[in-house]
């Protein structure tokens, strides 16, 4: 069964910026419409972070990630710019693809394993 792998998650500074990558295991082509970043901190409900049309659009984006926060797409990769970090974006960051262009988690069926995204002061 295909899963997510995501990279580039770790620990940074107040300020500071990360770019998350996602791929397909095994390099398969997948066929999903939608790609999106979620994330999760200790104690909290797994949160919309952005998503994107694979076929290109305009991406959507959670309020916190707004004016901060880049998703775009490239073959058969997803990535998540991540600028001006804060220690609320301190989470694990999943990515998730799915048919439908909806926020919820529920909207997506294949996920990765998360990448952890701390950020310190």
């Amino acid at each position: 069964q295909v899963q997510m792998v995501e990279s580039g998650g770790g620990s940074v500074q107040v300020g500071g910026s990360l770019r998350l990558s996602c791929s397909p295991s095994g390099g398969r082509m997948l066929s999903s419409s939608v790609w999106g970043w979620f994330r999760q901190a200790p104690g909290k409900d797994r949160e919309f972070v952005a998503l994107i049309r694979w076929r290109g659009g305009t991406p959507l984006y959670a309020d916190s990630a707004k004016g901060r926060f880049v998703i775009s797409s490239d073959k058969n990769t997803a990535y998540l710019q991540m600028f001006s970090l804060r220690p609320e974006d301190t989470a694990v960051y999943f990515c998730a693809v799915g048919s439908h262009y909806e926020t919820s988690p529920r909207a997506f069926d294949t996920w990765g394993q998360g990448t952890q995204v701390t950020v310190v002061s």
